[in-house]
């Protein structure tokens, strides 16, 4: 494999560096050469935060160029559309129904725009797109904190990512604490499900 590029893009508090780690981590253990990126944002806040893992023999640098990104995993759905410069028609979007209102459209008092909006915008870029009900499958594995882990799960499930899902367990179980562990092994499990009953309805 040449090389695989994920953009994960999400905003402070929402687990997206630990998710980008768990990526990194079970490449990792499946001998493949990985490059995982700083942030670029505020991490703390509630402020943006970018981060690229990029996966195979012809990674020598660790950020991704513009509509290089094989997967865009969006932690927030405005954030997903901020990140589409990565996107071309390759692109599999796997979003968030997570929404969490941005200072700057709060102070213009400007509406968050709606789910069927934000794929309108997604699809000038690609057509595949999945949007993962993170909250809710978050809530039933136990923790609604795990919803991070519900999009790694989607991501696995859509069968994309070079890296077999024992090894991105396998990281999982390295890297979560041991007493949130269970929800979070739920979470991946959930997400992976919703993932392919989405790909077996499209």
């Amino acid at each position: 494999m040449r090389e695989f590029n994920i953009v994960l893009a999400g905003v402070g508090g929402q687990g997206t560096l630990l998710a980008a780690e768990v990526l990194g981590t079970a490449a990792v253990k499946e001998s493949l050469n990985v490059r995982v990126s700083e942030i670029h944002g505020m991490a703390q806040r509630g402020g943006a935060v970018v981060s690229d893992v990029r996966i195979g023999e012809g990674v020598l640098a660790a950020t991704i160029l513009d509509e290089e990104a094989d997967v865009l995993l969006g932690f927030e759905q405005i954030e997903t559309l901020r990140n589409l410069r990565y996107a071309s028609e390759k692109t599999l979007v796997i979003m968030s129904d997570e929404r969490i209102t941005p200072t700057e459209l709060t102070a213009k008092n400007v509406p968050y725009p709606n789910l069927k909006e934000i794929k309108a915008k997604i699809n000038r870029f690609t057509k595949k797109i999945i949007a993962v009900e993170t909250a809710r499958l978050a809530r039933e594995a136990g923790n609604v904190l795990t919803q991070n882990i519900v999009l790694i799960g989607a991501l696995a499930g859509t069968g994309k990512m070079p890296v077999k899902d024992e090894n991105i367990m396998a990281a999982m179980c390295e890297l979560i604490p041991r007493k949130y562990l269970d929800a979070n092994v739920k979470a991946f499990k959930l997400g992976y499900e919703y993932a392919r009953k989405s790909k077996a309805k499209s």
